[in-house]
């Protein structure tokens, strides 16, 4: 019987297999963490404005950023490279969140998420024109799988979610193209960097909209509530990076789709809701297909890995051959 790796790599992070299952413990705190989000903006959104919820979201997300990465020691760390990407992704986070809010006011927890797991789909779609990075015959056959489920969940023009779901799938592309410009940007841009123009940009930019329609709350617990959707999405942010470092994203991925779970128990209990058998039925064919990108682009890596390391042992190889 062997016993689990266990050894650090020096930084506070773990290795191995001991790593790897505290990355997995992160990664579902994290999705735990926006499940309690978007259950938490649903409740309050039926007394407060909806602007005014996602701008407190972003406020207490730049709060606790500049708290816990301690900005005042190292202003270098913050620096960008790219101001124009960083304020599209920006941008597009706050399209995230404001068309998520207004559509959890008719939707449920659970129809609204299924919807929004289609958004690694939609990345793998916009990869080749955006990025470059092509998909194959079998990532084009998942995708399709993917939308089917969108369809199955949403059911256009069959009385189905209606008007509100476009709402939700304006959430999921605005989420998709947050995913691309993050990929591009986390090649020069620092991670504490992310973290904090995440939150500072919405925050920013939704400031005077917010304000014009602040309502103020009357009792404390819709303040509390108010505190908590910045929590909620500053530390599930969070969590989800330090899962990263401790873990690759194949390893993590089939796990974001605990988020459902949450979705479901949380419509139950704080609202009475039940999803439906086609809500169900979508999330599978969406769950599956999101799993099986992942599974191919993992595949595509390391065979481009191999090919990589094949030729550097072939060049070093032939270089020995030459004359001296």
């Amino acid at each position: 019987m062997t016993t689990p790796t266990t050894a650090s790599n020096g930084d506070g992070t773990l290795s191995g297999e001991a790593g790897h299952a505290r990355a997995i413990l992160l990664m579902i705190c994290a999705v735990a963490c926006f499940a309690f989000l978007d259950a938490t903006a649903k409740y309050l959104s039926a007394s407060l404005p909806v602007l005014q919820i996602v701008w407190m979201r972003f406020v207490i997300h730049v709060a606790l950023a500049v708290l816990i990465l301690r900005i005042w020691r190292n202003i270098t760390r913050f620096s960008t490279n790219r101001p124009i990407l960083q304020i599209g992704r920006g941008a597009m986070m706050l399209g995230t969140t404001i068309f998520n809010f207004l559509a959890l006011l008719h939707l449920q927890l659970a129809e609204a998420a299924t919807i929004m797991f289609a958004g690694p789909i939609v990345v793998a779609a916009l990869a080749g024109p955006l990025l470059g990075e092509w998909a194959g015959p079998r990532r084009w056959a998942a995708i399709a799988v993917g939308f089917l489920g969108v369809l199955v969940v949403t059911r256009p023009g069959l009385d189905g979610l209606g008007w509100p779901a476009l709402l939700s799938v304006v959430s999921m592309t605005c989420f998709a193209l947050y995913s691309l410009s993050t990929r591009v940007l986390a090649q020069t841009e620092s991670q504490d960097g992310l973290i904090l123009y995440t939150g500072l940009i919405p925050a920013i930019g939704l400031a005077p909209f917010a304000l014009s329609v602040w309502v103020w709350p009357t009792d404390p617990a819709s303040w509390l509530l108010m505190v908590l959707t910045g929590v909620f999405g500053g530390g599930g942010h969070w969590l989800l990076i330090k899962a990263h470092i401790q873990a690759p994203a194949p390893t993590l991925a089939p796990f974001m789709y605990t988020q459902i779970v949450w979705m479901i128990a949380l419509g139950w209990l704080i609202f009475a809701d039940v999803p439906t058998i086609w809500t169900l039925a979508g999330a599978g064919s969406i769950i599956s297909s999101g799993l099986y990108l992942l599974y191919r682009e993992e595949v595509t890596r390391r065979r481009a890995k191999t090919a990589s390391l094949a030729a550097s042992g072939a060049g070093t190889t032939s270089s020995r051959d030459l004359p001296s």
